[in-house]
């Protein structure tokens, strides 16, 4: 009997669930509110076009330091550590060499590939640009030149296109003293693209190094 038992329930076991499996599947019913019977609207904005600039954006990190650096480093570069361009400028935030040595960076091979001392560089001239501009900062912050309202992150972005120098002449000449780089961006441009990002927590420094 016992033997019958043991070899009888495996059996009827697997009889109720062959039978589950070969159920007819019943049809389901999608409700008339939720069937698609014309293409959907999308939602980008009526009339405008997608182009290659949209699909090419820094990264939105706000107004803060490191919004500023990273949108300062993706019009440099695209944001890219390993690039020279064709003027031999370097890495992300595109240092040229002279610039490099004035805070002791020498070996322009070890600096494009570490990654770490092109940020520190970049923190370093940073703090070095906003000494040599500080009383232009004090005096200048607030104002407007040529329909562009003067900050402190729009001079540093521009001393680190034109040198702190040339900021220094715009300013001072109230805009009619203006240069540009080799690919025709001006002080302006970057006066005006950089502005209102937080920077008042780097402290300015005399000839710093890296």
């Amino acid at each position: 009997m016992r033997k019958w038992i043991r070899v009888s329930i495996p059996l009827i076991i697997t009889s109720i669930l062959l039978s589950f499996a070969f159920k007819p599947k019943e049809e389901v019913k999608v409700p008339e509110t939720l069937k698609v019977n014309k293409p959907t609207a999308v939602l980008f904005p009526k009339n405008k076009t997608l182009n290659a600039k949209m699909l090419m954006a820094p990264p939105f990190l706000g107004s803060s330091y490191i919004g500023f650096k990273e949108a300062l480093a993706f019009k440099e570069s695209r944001g890219n550590y390993f690039t020279i361009n064709t003027l031999g400028y370097l890495g992300k935030y595109q240092f040229g060499i002279g610039t490099l040595q004035l805070m002791g960076v020498y070996n322009a091979t070890l600096f494009l590939n570490d990654p770490i001392l092109q940020e520190q560089a970049f923190h370093t001239n940073i703090a070095r640009n906003k000494w040599i501009l500080r009383k232009d900062i004090e005096r200048f912050v607030g104002a407007t030149i040529g329909g562009i309202e003067i900050t402190e992150s729009g001079m540093l972005a521009a001393a680190h296109l034109a040198g702190a120098g040339n900021v220094k002449r715009y300013l001072r000449s109230w805009g009619a003293f203006d240069v540009s780089d080799s690919y025709g961006t001006n002080i302006a441009n970057y006066m005006k693209k950089f502005s209102g990002y937080d920077v008042s927590h780097i402290a300015m420094k005399r000839n710093p190094k890296v």
